[in-house]
């Protein structure tokens, strides 16, 4: 038995490390700022968006603060909190992630040996089957049910590495599904925006039932004997407590494949504005085209038949 204060601000704020953790964090932030300095010295002329930077350090600040700060005292001892620490290892620090572009950044940042290597294993088949959004979103969803619908997470809760693992997994897992839905980083396939779309669109509805499953089934509570050995005089019942985390799920659940359908979206008619604009300096370049041979002036535009379209590459 394991004796437990009540959860306050000077508990959650006080340090749990995670050491696992600690050197994941130390690692992708090292990382992540080396690459920018190596890309300002190749382009200079072209400086790394701010706003991936942040996005990217803002991710690694929330992996700090599920792992290292009480929330990992008081994920073993209180599912509601547990919860919480799910969310934000495998929904938001992998979001705020991956619109970090850091797969863009290594390609154009990182020795070539590096790129070449990594250009490689993206164009490997098992990684195009991993990365499609459908494919990603199974992994992703399937991982919740596993957890909680089998002894994983009883088990999590009883040995470190086993709970170490299951949190390295929901990081990874929810940065490749997010990456494959956002589609910000460059990629030689490019999956519709439409099955993007429907892959995030199917996390809302699972949210929701997983929630209202957890909370149906709140009577004969989730990993009890785990929980029973942690000796509180505050709080709910367990029952109770895991009430307060089904909510949690589905609420925030919800906000974030909300917030998740309208990143994707707006992504889409940004890349639908763009595809329409060639269009219409293609049409525009025929136009001139066919005003200049009916009235025998010079073309204005000789090259644009030939000319790529914008951000595409010459063969």
């Amino acid at each position: 038995m394991v004796a437990l204060a009540a959860p306050s601000a000077a508990t959650l704020l006080r340090p749990a490390p995670d050491p696992a953790f600690v050197v994941l964090v130390v690692v992708l932030a090292a990382t992540y700022a080396a690459l920018v300095r190596a890309r300002g010295r190749r382009h200079p002329d072209r400086a790394w968006p701010v706003g991936r930077s942040v996005a990217f350090g803002s991710g690694v600040g929330v992996l700090v603060v599920a792992t290292q700060s009480g929330l990992g005292r008081y994920d073993t001892a209180l599912f509601s909190l547990h919860m919480v620490q799910h969310l934000l290892l495998g929904m938001v620090a992998p979001l705020l992630l991956a619109l970090g572009a850091p797969v863009t950044l290594a390609l154009q940042g990182a020795p070539r040996g590096v790129q070449v290597g990594l250009l490689r294993i993206l164009g490997h088949p098992v990684a195009r089957v991993v990365s499609h959004p459908i494919v990603a979103w199974a992994l992703f969803t399937l991982s919740l049910f596993a957890l909680y619908f089998t002894p994983l997470l009883g088990l999590s809760l009883r040995v470190d590495l086993v709970h170490t693992a299951v949190h390295l997994h929901f990081v990874a897992a929810g940065f490749l599904f997010c990456w494959s839905v956002l589609g910000v980083d460059a990629d030689r396939r490019r999956t519709p925006h439409a099955a993007r779309l429907l892959a995030v669109a199917l996390t809302i509805p699972l949210h929701a039932l997983l929630g209202l499953v957890l909370q149906a089934g709140a009577d004969d509570p989730l990993a009890a004997d785990e929980y029973g050995r942690v000796v509180r005089d505050w709080g709910g019942s367990l029952a109770a407590d895991q009430r307060t985390g089904a909510g949690v799920l589905w609420g925030l659940g919800e906000v974030w494949g909300v917030v998740l359908v309208v990143i994707v979206a707006a992504g889409w008619m940004g890349a639908e504005a763009r595809r329409q604009a060639r269009e219409d300096a293609r049409l525009d370049a025929a136009d001139a085209r066919r005003a200049a041979a009916v009235t025998g002036r010079p073309d204005p535009h000789p090259d644009a038949a030939e000319a790529p379209a914008p951000g595409r590459l010459s063969p």
